[in-house]
């Protein structure tokens, strides 16, 4: 058998466990958004903003290395 490549990837189908703490996650998500919408609103635009970032701090850098 060849050897995970990436280790730090789970493997398919997980354990019991691993499916409870998945469902944790996306019910308190959910809750989150339901209870408090305005925070969730105020995070997902917060990432995105700080992806945009990112993206631009990249782009800006190639940019950089190609003149």
């Amino acid at each position: 058998m060849a050897k995970n490549s990436l280790p730090i990837m789970p493997k398919a189908g997980g354990g019991t466990l691993s499916k409870a703490l998945w469902t944790l996650v996306v019910v308190a998500l959910v809750v989150l958004v339901v209870k408090y919408p305005s925070d969730a609103a105020t995070f997902v635009q917060n990432a995105a903003d700080l992806i945009g970032r990112a993206v631009e701090g990249l782009v800006a850098f190639f940019r950089g290395v190609a003149r």
